[in-house]
């Protein structure tokens, strides 16, 4: 409501709206790369946010996910043609060059919308902030998950009593699995169930970042980390890395593993009711709630010791604009940041596309906690792990896809734990020694 008002004023802020905007409103030009389910999420949010502040002009614009969402990003921060708000995944801030690509939020502003940084995960919000100020506010995270077909686990003997396990086949949870031997020992009954492999997950396919986001997982695990914490030094460890490259080698040469399938194929085959297990994002619990079939989800089992999970999150950023906040960019500069307050402190409708919501008043909502299995893993919002800051990491960057290929290898066997090991290692030098190319400044984002 705060903000409904506070956008009430901004027709009479003294500063006229740019050319573009419909009569007598501020312009308010957004950019983002949901498309599928994700797209028609955000479109709701945004059609939500026009009726409720009919003073601004808000221009909605869905670009093409991944590489060329973040070339147009780049291009259009360096050479004066930004919208006033984007999105950004979160562990890609550092190689954006906050400061001159992405322009910093007033965060008494924001204050002022009812947004502020105690209502976030402290270490998520801190990844947020470069040089002592504030250039990303996050709407989510969203690691990798486990889900479960409840019919094939409920035969294999996999599932406790407590109650229905969520998304669209009722049943019961999964009971819990305590290490590598543990889920083994499930995939392996499992099996016997179906006859056929009993987990998929990507592990191969043009520009596959999958098989990077499973080991990602598995290693942080182990407390490992791939690069210090400035990202600019290589601090993979051997014996950490090989325990898991061996665990991955082992799932595909015991045919516990789909061996050979890319992304869509993974839907696929655990949409069919092939495989018991799907390890993967978050973000395809729309696709099987549609489809009708009996599964539910929970958080990525600690099969080496932690229970953390790979993630990133997307976030709010302010591409860079000549003069923002000033003269005639005033009014907009408000709206932008009354967008951002507004769509973080609205992020049920978000949370239904399987994110978890970064604003933690949500997960006490009780609207949100009706979502199921949408809400089972919310607890996982204290355990996951991005990549360390680089230019180079994040979702969709070049880390994921030439370490994805690697390990791809592992997963279809045409690689050896130990050759995957060295190739990654001299891959992420080649990456370190390579200048950032939009003059990101990679480790001054933590």
């Amino acid at each position: 409501m705060a903000g409904g008002a506070a956008l009430g004023l901004l027709g009479t802020a003294g500063c006229a709206a740019p050319s573009g905007a419909a009569a007598g409103k501020t312009r308010l030009r957004y950019w983002h790369l949901f498309g599928g389910g994700d797209g028609v999420n955000m479109a709701s949010l945004v059609d939500a946010f026009r009726a409720e502040h009919p003073s601004v002009d808000l221009e909605a614009t869905q670009l093409q996910w991944g590489s060329p969402y973040y070339t147009k990003l780049g291009m259009a921060g360096a050479g004066g043609r930004a919208p006033e708000v984007a999105v950004l995944h979160l562990a890609r801030l550092p190689g954006f060059a906050p400061g001159r690509l992405l322009d910093p939020f007033d965060l008494d502003l924001l204050a002022d919308h009812g947004v502020a940084a105690a209502q976030f995960p402290e270490d998520i919000w801190r990844r947020g902030e470069v040089g002592g100020r504030r250039y990303a506010i996050p709407l989510d995270t969203h690691p990798m998950v486990l889900y479960y077909n409840t019919e094939i686990c409920e035969k294999a003997g996999l599932l406790d009593d407590a109650g229905p396990g969520g998304g669209s086949g009722g049943g019961g949870t999964l009971r819990p699995i305590h290490g590598a031997d543990d889920f083994t020992a499930a995939l392996r009954a499992a099996k016997k169930v179906t006859g056929t492999p009993a987990l998929t997950t990507e592990t191969l396919g043009p520009d596959s970042a999958g098989p990077w986001r499973l080991f990602a997982t598995f290693y942080s695990q182990t407390g490992g980390t791939v690069l210090s914490a400035d990202g600019k030094r290589l601090t993979l460890d051997d014996a950490k890395a090989l325990k898991v490259l061996d665990y991955m080698a082992m799932l595909s040469a015991e045919g516990l593993l789909v061996r050979r399938t890319d992304y869509p194929g993974t839907v696929g085959v655990f949409n069919a009711g092939k495989t018991a297990f799907f390890l993967n994002g978050e973000w395809e619990v729309t696709t099987f709630t549609t489809s009708g079939l009996p599964f539910s989800m929970t958080r990525v089992p600690a099969l080496f010791g932690r229970p953390t999970a790979q993630a990133d999150c997307h976030t709010f950023v302010l591409p860079h604009q000549q003069g923002r906040g000033s003269g005639p960019t005033g009014a907009n500069n408000e709206a932008a940041h009354v967008f951002v307050a507004w769509m973080v402190r609205h992020s049920v409708e978000w949370a239904k596309g399987g994110h978890v919501p970064a604003y933690l008043p949500t997960l006490r909502n009780p609207a949100y906690l009706r979502l199921t299995p949408q809400s089972a893993y919310r607890s996982v919002i204290d355990d996951v792990v991005l990549d360390q800051p680089a230019w180079f990491a994040g979702s969709a960057s070049v880390l994921w896809i030439r370490l994805g290929s690697v390990f791809s290898g592992v997963l279809t066997g045409s690689r050896t734990p130990r050759d995957a090991l060295r190739e990654a290692k001299a891959r992420l030098r080649e990456l370190l020694d390579t200048p950032a190319p939009l003059g990101g400044t990679g480790g001054d984002a933590v």
